[in-house]
């Protein structure tokens, strides 16, 4: 019989002996099975003696907690429900309802009464973080942590990202604005970035699942309000900065401190055993602030400066992507499908972070050659016409700059673009997208977005009002405005529907009903009569 030599976990003991095969096999899967299906539990007394400062309504002694919630519909048995005061939910008014659906213990801010014992902090969003991180055993210590942030190309450098390192026979967990993957599994997503107690039990399965690297999109609104607070990013990658979220941050200069604070939360110390890096756009007006605020190690990259990271001999096409990369290991030629400038800057970004992870040159050039594309970015739709249609999630003035001039980079004939401004959101940037549209295509087609709870007539009054250019059309029915567009295509031309992308649904009110862009594409490309 054969034998081999393992470690197999038995509670908190380590055995280090020859068994046979066949048992090793049974003890490898039971013990992988338990990591993937682990219960959790710990003394509430443990699990808040991380809060430095708390004040509690009755004595703490023996009571387990076995999850931690702070969304009382998921509340169980042997929970500790924490009390959120969100912007149009307060947590500490579904008290009761947690503790009717077995909550053992409250974490709260506010001076509130309940049946079970009550812990009262200054700020239950920080204290939500540090707990969250005690109970799941502060699993990126030891998760290699990759945060992207930036206004445009986010979710394309995290998929670029796990392109690369799948190349490396790395296993990877990808949080992001379409949905969240461990390895080849897929979940939902309803933030870009997740709350911190969701960020901690994910990042915890993904090491119970033996994933040796986590990538992650960090959004502004993120930062700003600590979702990430806890998680100890390795590498941290910045993209660029242009006009978004007005509606949220006070200003631009706002809205960069809090893209800034990602850097700053790399940390102030050095380990000679597990370096840090921040990755920096260095063609980026906002590169030195960003390069100010982090006391590890950067990276630059980009083509218009000497960055380390660098493109030259670029050469754009309609269906692919040519440069020289140049970067501190060694260069390499890139042939890409990845299409335009701004997908440049994107490998770049990517292939800096991977090298700072110690990916070989030749494995990142593979990578970047096989991917195809990503979901609802630049993604042609393709229904045997003769002319082109292309949907892209560009919804900021920047993104959508960028792509018209890639098409008009190559575009034969004449250029269409179909695009809207989600409603409840920065309404200051509605004026200038119009006016990009107008700028660089032919003819613009102006119609819904997701208008949520503001009108959509009014959204589009806002895009259009002081225009002077006349080669537009106002079609509110975001349906009937593609249609259009298709219909009066002709050989050779180009349509762009921009502003949703992967989206699979339109927010109405308060109501997502599913729209797909690509769907509704290939529906009027069929419907049309040559």
């Amino acid at each position: 019989m054969s034998y081999c030599c393992a470690f197999v976990s038995a509670g908190r003991n380590w055995l280090n002996k020859p068994i046979p095969l066949d048992q090793f096999m049974i003890l490898w899967f039971e013990n992988v099975q338990l990591l993937q299906n682990r219960v959790f539990e710990m003394k509430l007394s443990e699990l808040i003696s991380v809060l430095p400062f708390y004040d509690v309504s009755t004595s703490l002694d023996d009571i387990e907690i076995s999850s931690v919630q702070a969304d009382s519909r998921n509340v169980d048995s042997g929970c500790l429900f924490i009390c959120i005061e969100g912007f149009t939910v307060d947590g500490h008014d579904f008290i009761e309802q947690a503790v009717n659906h077995g909550a053992q213990a409250i974490l709260a801010e506010k001076d509130v009464k309940a049946s079970v014992p009550v812990i009262r902090v200054a700020d239950t969003t920080k204290a939500m973080a540090i707990v969250a991180s005690k109970f799941y055993e502060y699993p990126t210590r030891q998760l290699p942590l990759i945060g992207v942030t930036g206004t445009n190309g986010k979710t394309t450098i995290t998929y670029l990202l796990e392109s690369i390192f799948n190349q490396f026979k790395k296993k990877t967990g990808v949080i992001g604005t379409i949905q969240m993957k461990i390895g080849h599994d897929s979940y939902p997503v309803h933030n870009t970035t997740p709350d911190a107690l969701y960020l901690q039990k994910t990042f915890q399965q993904m090491k119970s699942k033996k994933v040796n690297t986590a990538i992650m999109e960090v959004s502004s609104h993120a930062l700003d309000m600590g979702r990430v607070h806890g998680c100890d990013f390795d590498i941290a990658v910045f993209t660029n900065l242009s006009q978004d979220h007005l509606d949220y941050h006070q200003d631009m200069k706002d809205y960069l401190h809090a893209k800034s604070l990602l850097f700053a939360q790399l940390g102030n110390t050095y380990s000679e055993e597990r370096k840090k890096f921040a990755v920096i756009n260095e063609d980026d007006p906002h590169f030195s602030v960003l390069q100010k605020s982090t006391a590890q190690h950067v990276v630059t990259y980009g083509y218009q400066h000497d960055a380390q990271v660098k493109a030259e001999d670029i050469h754009l096409e309609v269906t692919k992507t040519r440069f020289t990369m140049h970067t501190p290991v060694g260069s390499t030629r890139i042939r890409s499908n990845l299409i335009g400038k701004f997908n440049v800057y994107n490998m770049l970004a990517a292939s800096a972070a991977a090298i700072c992870a110690n990916v070989p040159l030749a494995v990142i050039k593979d990578a970047l050659e096989n991917v195809q594309g990503v979901d609802g970015r630049f993604q042609p739709v393709d229904g045997n016409q003769d002319f082109a249609a292309v949907v892209d999630y560009a919804h900021t003035p920047d993104s959508l700059e960028n792509v018209l001039q890639t098409i008009k980079g190559f575009a034969a004939h004449n250029v269409y673009v179909v695009v809207g401004c989600g409603g409840d959101r920065d309404k200051t940037k509605r004026p200038l997208m119009a006016s990009i549209a107008l700028e660089y295509a032919d003819q613009a087609i102006f119609t819904s977005d997701n208008p949520r709870t503001e009108d959509p007539k009014a959204i589009l009054t806002d895009m259009t009002d002081g225009l002077h250019a006349d080669h537009f059309t106002v079609i509110e029915n975001r349906r009937d405005a593609i249609f259009h567009a298709v219909n009066i295509a002709e050989t050779g031309d180009i349509v762009l529907i921009a502003g949703k992308g992967h989206e699979t649904y339109q927010e109405i009110g308060h109501t997502r009903y599913h729209f797909d862009d690509r769907e509704v594409a290939e529906e009027a490309i069929q419907a049309k009569e040559y």
